[in-house]
């Protein structure tokens, strides 16, 4: 049982550096991997924009519904 386990790291292994290495050297997969990083990114900087507009305005609601309480 103990050599099973062991043939099948070795196995794994040696299918893991082909497919890493064979990825690393195709341009097409480096394009594909560039474009999905900056799109990533820039989705990450949208959202970050977001969050901050959506917090100034859920500050401008509280104090707007604060003016209105005061009125009363």
């Amino acid at each position: 049982m103990a050599g099973g386990s062991f043939l099948h790291r070795v196995m794994s292994y040696i299918v893991n550096e082909l497919v890493v290495n064979s990825l690393a050297n195709n341009l097409a997969f480096q394009r594909f991997a560039v474009r999905t990083s900056r799109k990533i990114e820039s989705l990450k900087d949208a959202a970050a924009r977001k969050s901050e507009e959506l917090a100034e305005q859920m500050k401008e609601a509280t104090k707007n519904i604060d003016s209105f309480k005061n009125q009363r």
